[in-house]
This record gives structure tokens, C-alpha cells and sequence, in this order.
């Protein structure tokens, strides 16, 4: 039996893999729009935002595969298999993740089950949430004056995986944009510190940026565990380390 027919001898369906973007269902792509309205399964995960689900037509099958700390509906191996056995059952089928697949979405490793599966897909980029939530919270990732390099960490490490490169993330003249780090702000602030980051470095929380919701509390990292403890932050939240964090207050536009 070839590898791209099912047992039944059915052609394979198609899984296209979507950035639904930080939140505001108006950042989502023509693109993204299009494929929703012929879905006739969306496999959604945790942080899809609920205006951007409302694209989703009445036929379609809903699946919610979401993911959070130490609470996951579905495990990364059974989503995987899930959209192998849609895409070979003849399904147009929408994988549907936050921000932009591809960064720290575990995209790759969807696709990947796919290709070994000779399952056809595509993928739709999304405004991953560095980008689109720091816009709104009015905070360039680069400036001439204070930044000339951005560098994308995620705070929840695989686990084997070891630790960052602190050395090089402490390193002047950067913006540093950690992705899934609420919890571990405090470890990640004395880290920064322990190597060699002043502790008035100027640091960024913004909680569900481009929703609403959003809430942006700024401080240092000597301060902001604190901060976000009394403002009761919840994820999804950005951090952002670096000096552009000081034009946030001028550059302030979302919800004025």
C-alpha cells in the first residue's frame, strides 16, 4: 500500500499548518480566513484566541488540542498522530496555532509526522506574538539607540534540553523577548543578574497583548517579579528585556 493512500485506498487529505496570530483576529492573514472557511476539521490550540475561533464555520469539527503548564488536553505525540489520521481519512484539516507556527510552536515537529506520512500541507505564517504584541504595547524590539539585535528564548526548556546561553543574552545593545516565562520570572531574572545584567535593566510583562485584555506592567529586573506578582499576571504573557523598554510609556497606543 502506498504511503500517501489510507487502507481504504482513499487519497490523502490536506493539513494546512496556521498562524492564527497573537489575539486581535484582526492580524490574521487572507490566507488564514480562506483555509477556515473550507476547514472541515480545525484542530485549535490553547492560546487561539476565542474572536479568532469565530472564523471557524458551524460544519466544521472542533478540536481542541491545547497545551498549558503541566495541564495538556492532548500530548504532542497524540497531535501528531490526530493529523496524520485526519489528513489520511480525506479531511481538509486546519492546524490552528498561536502567533506564527514555525517560532517555538513545535510546527517542525507537526509537519515532519506529516511528510513521513506522505499527508500534503502547507503552512500559513502568522504575526508571531514577539512582534505583534509588542506593537501593541509600544515597544519596538529595535531602535538605533538603544538596540540593534533582537533575540527570540523561550522560558519553558524541553526537559534535557539545558540551560540558555545567559552569557549572551545579558550582552548590551539587544533586545532579549522571552515566550512562556510567567513562571519562571523569578529564575529568569536572577539569572540575568548572576551574569552580569545591571539590576535597573529595564523589563516588560504584557499579558494577552492584542486582545482586550491586554495589560502591560514595566519595571527592572530587580523589580518586576514583584510588580507582576501585585498586578496578578496570567499566561499568556511576553516578557521583553532591554532598553526599548523605556520608550513604552511615549509610544503607549493600544486602548488609549
Amino acid at each position: 500500500m502506498s504511503p500517501t493512500q489510507t487502507p481504504s485506498g482513499t487519497a490523502p487529505g490536506h493539513v494546512a499548518l496556521v498562524g492564527a496570530g497573537p489575539g486581535d483576529p484582526d492580524l490574521l492573514t487572507l490566507r488564514a480566513v480562506r483555509l477556515l472557511a473550507q476547514a472541515e476539521v480545525v484542530v485549535y490550540d490553547q492560546l487561539v484566541s476565542h474572536a479568532v475561533l469565530d472564523f471557524v464555520p458551524a460544519h466544521a469539527e472542533r478540536i481542541n488540542a491545547g497545551k498549558r503548564r503541566n495541564n495538556h488536553t492532548m500530548r504532542q505525540e497524540d497531535i501528531n498522530a490526530l493529523l496524520v489520521r485526519l489528513g489520511q481519512m480525506g479531511k481538509r484539516v486546519v492546524r490552528l496555532k498561536g502567533g506564527d507556527p514555525f517560532i517555538f510552536g513545535r510546527g517542525g515537529e507537526e509537519l515532519q509526522a506529516l511528510a513521513a506520512a506522505g499527508v500534503p500541507f502547507e503552512v500559513v505564517p502568522g504575526i508571531t506574538a514577539a512582534s505583534g504584541v509588542s506593537c501593541y504595547a509600544g515597544i519596538p524590539l529595535t531602535h538605533r539607540n538603544h538596540a540593534q539585535k533582537c533575540v527570540f528564548v523561550t522560558g519553558h526548556l524541553k526537559a534535557g534540553a539545558g540551560e540558555l546561553d545567559w552569557s549572551d543574552l545579558v550582552k548590551p545593545h539587544q533586545t532579549v523577548v522571552i515566550f512562556m516565562g510567567l513562571n519562571e520570572l523569578p529564575g529568569i531574572c536572577d539569572k540575568l543578574m548572576q551574569h552580569g545584567a545591571p539590576t535597573d535593566k529595564p523589563v516588560a510583562v504584557i499579558q494577552k497583548g492584542t486582545t482586550p485584555d491586554q495589560v502591560v506592567v514595566t519595571g527592572t529586573l530587580a523589580s518586576i517579579t514583584e510588580q507582576v506578582a501585585e498586578a496578578e499576571l496570567v499566561s499568556p504573557s511576553l516578557i521583553i528585556v532591554g532598553e526599548v523598554v523605556t520608550l513604552q510609556r511615549e509610544l503607549a497606543w493600544f486602548g488609549q
